[in-house]
């Protein structure tokens, strides 16, 4: 079975991520619960940043993938 991935973007193109969702997830679940990790993690500290994401959706099974991020197709 491919892997599903799932882009997490960013308003700056330097700050898009990349992660390989666990194949028990569902699409839609995988985003509502990316969606309530990051939110979890906004409240709980401010001054969050990617690596408190990053450690938060790898505890949860996410893994962060490389990736190059290719010409604008607009």
């Amino acid at each position: 079975m491919p892997d599903t991935l799932m882009i997490l973007p960013a308003s700056d193109p330097h700050e898009i991520r990349l992660v390989r969702v666990p194949s028990d997830y569902e699409a839609h679940e995988a985003f509502r619960h990316v969606t309530g990790l990051i939110a979890a993690i906004e409240e709980a500290d401010p001054d969050y940043d990617w690596a408190d994401i990053e450690a938060s959706l790898a505890d949860h099974g996410f893994e962060v993938v490389d990736f190059i991020l290719g010409p604008v197709l607009d």
